[in-house]
């Protein structure tokens, strides 16, 4: 068995990779019909900065102006096949929650809960108990249920006109991308490798293809979309090309997906969520099965990221009509010796 990113345990059978996708479903909304009611102060979001499942919710959350009604808790980097743990707190212990296995949060609702310890988790904080760990739905709920508490400018990252394109665009990065890479890096034999890595490429190249005259994925300004394809592509390159063999190219060596990804790091919300040390710490270390050394690579060079990219040639605008965030508070910051910006 192996433990993926976001700490949900994986197996092999026969030789294809398959994530075990049963989350915590509830949700948290507006009309607080499922018993959580979208109120500031209540909820803490748990991430990590090396989980790319996590780091959505980071961006989305920063974008959207949350950070009042929706406090942060942050997991250290590994991990261990029982938990994420707060190894960045002060003695371990994440100081809203006072735990230091996230899994106590899970099992303060579910005593048997029987599955991965996972982030992104809402933890409801008067209780102590998990909400939810459904990342998918996590980040359109904060778009539709909590926009009551967007700040002024927040932009429209999930529009009602655009919803099924965005849909119908994210199923299939998602597939093929997000989760391709992981198919590839976790595939059991050859076969099942090289049918993952033809599949991971033939959707970059259609993304290559459809932002090759277009700044972003759907519409003329950041999306759902861009969010859930950016967390994949910023890892590309110190992780998923080497660890995991998704070798064909790096993202450096794709010209128009390169030129994308610097564009959207170098937007307010993006880059200043992306911890690369951390990123590399966790696939490296935690993957022993994959890197029984579990000696984490000291490049590659990051300054590319920080480069002219030439996209605000193409039509289009970050955040449409709305603003840009203001910078992270200084207790989220992400140090300057993680990142290139």
């Amino acid at each position: 068995m192996n433990t993926t990113t976001d700490g949900t345990s994986s197996y092999v059978e026969p030789g294809e990779f398959k994530r075990d996708t049963n989350y915590i479903t509830t949700r948290i909304t507006a009309d607080g019909r499922e018993g959580y009611p979208a109120e500031p102060g209540r909820y803490r979001l748990v991430a990590a900065r090396a989980c790319p499942w996590a780091n959505r919710t980071l961006i989305v959350r920063r974008l959207l102006g949350l950070e009042e009604a929706l406090s942060l808790g942050l997991c250290g980097p590994t991990h261990d096949q029982r938990s994420w743990t707060f190894d960045l707190d002060r003695g371990g212990v994440d100081p809203v929650l006072d735990i230091h296995f996230l899994r106590d949060a899970y099992l303060a609702r579910f005593p048997d809960y029987p599955r991965g310890i996972t982030v992104p988790a809402i933890v409801d904080v008067k209780t102590g108990e998990v909400v939810t760990n459904d990342f998918a739905q996590m980040t359109l709920d904060f778009s539709a249920e909590w926009a009551r508490f967007h700040r002024p400018g927040a932009p429209q990252l999930y529009p009602e006109p655009l919803r099924a394109e965005i849909d119908q665009v994210n199923k299939r990065v998602y597939t093929e991308v997000n989760n391709g890479v992981y198919r590839c890096g976790f595939a059991g034999d050859q076969e099942s490798y090289e049918i993952a890595y033809d599949r991971l490429f033939t959707a970059l190249d259609w993304l290559s293809e459809r932002l090759a005259t277009r700044r972003y994925l759907v519409g003329d300004s950041i999306t759902e979309a861009d969010v859930r394809l950016f967390t994949t592509l910023v890892r590309f390159d110190p992780v998923y090309h080497g660890h995991f063999k998704c070798n064909r190219s790096k993202l450096s060596e794709m010209p128009v997906l390169w030129a994308y990804a610097r564009d959207l790091f170098q937007t307010p919300g993006f880059g200043d969520t992306v911890d690369f040390t951390q990123i590399k710490q966790h696939y490296y270390i935690v993957h022993a099965d994959i890197n029984p050394t579990r000696i984490a690579p000291k490049g590659p060079d990051l300054s590319g990221w920080v480069t002219p990219h030439g996209r605000e040639a193409l039509p289009g605008t970050p955040f449409g009509r709305g603003t840009p965030p203001p910078p992270p508070r200084p207790e989220e910051r992400v140090p300057a010796s993680a990142t290139p910006a």
